[in-house]
């Protein structure tokens, strides 16, 4: 008798979790190469706020998303509060690591001059220049094992394309932790020392 509630509860998180509505600004890109095993992007200039926190991927990512979320939602200077971007980006996930360096994705409306100042000092503000990235897409987990395996599929798939890469690769994630994680989106993002074909 009580399968029907439940199953309306299922039906209706799924759905809020990958509706349109639910869709938030992203940094701006054109893409200008695409294989089977990833696709290269052209991005224009963005600004993020980003943090450094002690820690494993887990429990670094739970303090790292607090610390940029009071940012946006009023702990700045103005007291303005801001909406929330994807992706999230971090460090490439690695046992070896201590920390990691989370980032948040301003809006465009901003620029140096008028995006509020962090009150916060461990926030710190930095403008990413024009860049060319190669991203590979998947769903999931947010698990190092995860990451790892699409991680060498898109290093090996571009070396061996001839595609010298300029940083380490890093993660992205554009979903919130309450989207079920089959329907999660994922990235494996690097710089790329692109050469025009």
């Amino acid at each position: 008798m009580n399968r029907l509630p439940a199953m309306l509860f299922v039906f209706v998180l799924l759905a809020g979790a990958s509706a349109p509505a639910m869709a938030i600004e992203e940094p701006q890109f054109e893409i200008i190469h695409v294989t089977d095993a990833y696709e290269i992007r052209r991005y224009a200039p963005y600004i993020v706020a980003e943090v450094d926190v002690a820690g494993d991927m887990g429990s670094a990512g739970n303090r790292a998303f607090r610390i940029l979320a009071d940012y946006i939602f009023g702990n700045n200077a103005p007291g303005e509060k801001m909406q929330m971007t994807a992706p999230v980006v971090s460090n490439a996930p690695s046992v070896e690591r201590d920390s990691y360096t989370y980032a948040f994705v301003m809006e465009s409306r901003y620029s140096l001059d008028t995006l509020p100042a962090p009150v916060d000092p461990r926030i710190r503000i930095v403008r990413k220049p024009a860049q060319i990235v190669a991203a590979r897409s998947y769903s999931g987990r947010w698990t190092q094992e995860n990451f790892l395996q699409h991680e060498v599929s898109l290093v090996s798939a571009l070396t061996i394309d001839g595609h010298p890469m300029r940083s380490e690769p890093f993660l992205a994630r554009y979903d919130s932790p309450f989207t079920p994680w089959f329907l999660r989106r994922n990235e494996v993002l690097v710089e790329l020392d692109w050469q025009p074909e």
